[in-house]
């Protein structure tokens, strides 16, 4: 009986020792700071010294209000949300991310989406042809 409660132990243990080592080892800075979801770069709160780099505040500026559209990317856009907050469900996809105020977004070429903006959204944008 005590072996099969010790095996049992570390069957649970080991792996959570090993998460939270991972998890003290990874720089905090970093940490899902930047990610992808089905295709979609987001980055959180981008340092202003990248912003200022890549010219955000000389980009197209566009809001708009809670509404909920279908939208076709006929170029790359990179966005960067000011304020707001929206839902994106990428076509042939399962589910849906939120994007918001702070985040830096590029969308591919090609992709179609629905944008149901949750919270009033101002944003810059730019588009790569």
């Amino acid at each position: 009986m005590k072996l099969s409660v010790l095996r049992l132990s570390l069957l649970v243990l080991v792996p959570l020792l090993l998460s939270l080592f991972f998890l003290a080892l990874m720089p905090k800075e970093t940490a899902m700071k930047t990610y992808e979801v089905f295709g979609v770069k987001i980055e959180k709160n981008p340092p202003q010294s990248k912003l200022a780099e890549l010219g955000v505040s000389t980009w197209n500026k566009w809001e708009g209000g809670p509404t909920k559209i279908p939208w076709s990317f006929k170029e790359e856009e990179t966005m960067y949300l000011l304020e707001g907050k929206v839902r994106v469900t990428v076509e042939g996809s399962v589910g849906s991310f939120e994007i918001g105020g702070g985040d830096l977004v590029v969308f591919p070429k090609g992709m179609n989406i629905t944008w149901e903006v949750i919270e009033a959204v101002k944003k810059h944008y730019s588009l790569k042809k």
